[in-house]
């Protein structure tokens, strides 16, 4: 395969069809707690047993590889992450978690792709595919945190415009054995991984708020994360995905959205209105974050899951 500049056109769209779902045949999710969970392996998997149990379709692990201090050195991390913050590895993570409950859909939720070799992305992710019986769903999107760039060799500046050729090598390297690659920034001299992921390609999905991002979620993903606290910003978001939907040809039913829910701060109503306003929006997918709400025990996170689950169900 002779690659010279991108060729987006082929889309994957995969909405896994096993499970129970809330109305209106929208998949639920449970955000991992990451930074609430620990690192007791024995807790991680019976946090994983809980979910399937109580009849979510997919985890998703959000990602950072480092993390840095709040004091002086960088004050861009005041209320985000420090070096106390911890973050289990997603692609690791999912492998233990594809043995411990293979019925779930494992997704990352935004792996940040520019900060990584893309042929790596490529080879893990495949595995896992291959681990989960086709189960995986590739969450990406270009970060916001320099430092991790600056440790893992990549360029900040220049994320943005090598993010979609990224794309474009990954689902090339997904299916072709051997690839010929010549872009801007990746080369691949015939030359291919194995093993083949599953699904060909695995289903790319971008997350974000700014308009760039919206838009290209639009052009050349399977689905978008609209992540933001504001239902002002979701309304802004939301209209852009339609314009650039209507203005490239694209049926919106191709496109997966899966927005999020926190229990933090908020009621059983709350959940059940907010659930109503993502479903009249046409969501494929929405997932249940319990992390900020205060809970100290895997127990505490399951249950919130539970009634939030119950919520939602009674929409």
């Amino acid at each position: 395969m002779d690659v010279n500049v991108p060729h987006h056109e082929e889309v994957s769209v995969s909405f896994p069809t096993s499970g129970a779902r809330a109305q209106g045949g929208v998949r639920l999710g449970a955000v991992f707690p990451q930074t609430e969970i620990g690192n007791d392996r024995e807790e991680i998997a019976r946090y994983a047993r809980g979910v399937r149990e109580l009849g979510y379709q997919h985890i998703l692990a959000y990602d950072h590889v480092l993390g840095g201090s709040q004091a002086a050195h960088h004050p861009k991390l005041v209320n985000r992450y420090d070096e106390t913050t911890p973050f289990h590895e997603v692609m690791v993570l999912f492998g233990y978690l594809a043995a411990v409950t293979p019925e779930l859909e494992m997704v990352t939720g935004v792996l940040v792709l520019p900060q990584r070799q893309t042929a790596l992305v490529a080879k893990q992710a495949a595995t896992l595919d291959v681990l989960t019986a086709g189960k995986t769903r590739l969450g990406v999107g270009i970060g916001w945190n320099d430092i991790e760039y600056l440790a893992l060799g990549q360029p900040f500046g220049n994320r943005a415009r090598r993010y979609e050729e990224q794309i474009d090598v990954l689902r090339a390297l997904w299916t072709n054995d051997i690839v010929e690659y010549n872009g801007r920034w990746h080369t691949i001299d015939q030359a291919g991984i194995q093993p083949q992921p599953i699904q060909q390609p695995i289903p790319i999905w971008i997350g974000g708020t700014a308009e760039a991002a919206v838009r290209r979620a639009a052009r050349i993903a399977a689905g978008f994360f609209p992540n933001s606290a504001s239902f002002e910003v979701y309304e802004r978001v939301l209209g852009d995905l339609r314009d650039e939907l209507d203005r490239i040809g694209r049926d919106p039913a191709t496109l997966g959205i899966e927005p999020r829910i926190s229990v933090a701060k908020s009621t059983a109503a709350d959940w059940k209105r907010a659930f109503s306003w993502w479903q009249a929006q046409g969501i494929t997918h929405l997932t249940v974050n319990t992390m900020g709400a205060g809970f100290r025990s895997v127990d505490e996170h399951l249950d919130g899951l539970a009634r939030a689950f119950d919520a939602i169900a009674r929409a």
